[in-house]
C-alpha cells in the first residue's frame, strides 16, 4: 500500500515535469492524479499481458505516466472552466 502511493507520488510527478506549463495543483491533487495514472497503467499492461495491475513494470510505467499527464490536463480544464465563471 506504501509502495502504491510512493508510486502515484513519482508518476504525478514526473506528469507534472512532462506536462508543459504551470500547473496549479497541490501535492494531494497530483497523488490522486498520479495514483489515477497507475491503475490505468495497469490495467493497459494486464490487458497487453506485460503484469498484474498492481506489479511494476517498464510499459505499465511509461502508459501510466501518460495517463497521468493526460489527467492532468483535464484537471486543469475543469479547473480553469470553474475559475472563469
Amino acid at each position: 500500500m506504501i509502495g502504491f502511493i510512493v508510486a502515484g507520488l513519482v508518476i504525478g510527478a514526473l506528469a507534472r515535469l512532462v506536462k508543459p506549463g504551470k500547473q496549479n495543483l497541490g501535492l494531494v491533487a497530483t497523488l490522486l492524479l498520479g495514483l489515477a495514472g497507475s491503475v490505468i497503467g495497469g490495467l493497459v499492461a494486464n490487458l497487453l499481458g506485460t503484469g498484474d495491475i498492481f506489479e511494476l513494470n517498464v510499459l505499465g510505467f511509461i502508459v501510466a505516466v501518460v495517463a497521468a499527464v493526460a489527467l492532468i490536463g483535464v484537471a486543469e480544464a475543469i479547473t480553469g472552466s470553474r475559475a472563469k465563471r
